[in-house]
């Protein structure tokens, strides 16, 4: 690879690492073409880029991005996954392929929001519902918390119309009697 295709190529890692909020190395030591072809689909799918890189060239793109952390695990045949939206997702997508592909497939570490985390962190990421069914319960609580308070809001002229009631009934009775 020429000195200008490197360039080029780290900057754009470069690039992509910065507007990351969750990365993943992983280890692909054994994996056949056909399985790549499936765990790329897979990844495109739940909108992370995967991309097999030397690890020195991902080690001078990392420089200045959250995935410096994770440069202690860039040895080996090793390469990065990269979510922009929903970490979730691309956890999900990587667990699920490391299940079913064990001998040729792992992840070795991950980044969450600048944080280091082992695979078991990305498997625990991954049974996180996705993240429009957080919001969507987030919004739940959220609306909650007025509709209660209209609810108490009319429960008080409410209450107060139930004892004048009561009262002039009781009035209306002695009345009668």
């Amino acid at each position: 690879m020429k000195k200008e295709d490197k360039k080029k190529v780290v900057e754009s890692l470069h690039e992509k690492a910065a507007r990351a909020t969750f990365a993943a190395v992983t280890d692909f030591r054994g994996m056949d073409v056909a399985r790549m072809g499936d765990l790329r689909k897979n990844l495109r799918d739940a909108g992370v880029d995967y991309q097999v890189v030397k690890n020195t060239l991902l080690l001078r793109a990392s420089e200045g991005t959250d995935l410096k952390v994770m440069s202690a695990h860039f040895k080996g045949p090793c390469a990065v996954a990269m979510s922009y939206s929903d970490p979730v997702a691309a956890a999900k997508a990587l667990t699920q392929f490391a299940s079913g592909n064990e001998k040729v497939f792992s992840i070795k570490t991950a980044m969450l929001s600048g944080k280091l985390m082992d695979a078991s962190g990305v498997k625990s990421l991954s049974e996180m519902p996705p993240l429009p069914v957080m919001q969507a319960q987030l919004l739940g609580v959220l609306n909650a918390v007025p509709q209660k308070f209209v609810r108490l809001l009319a429960a008080v002229p409410t209450s107060m119309l139930n004892v004048l009631n009561a009262a002039k009934e009781k009035k209306e009775q002695q009345e009668a009697a």
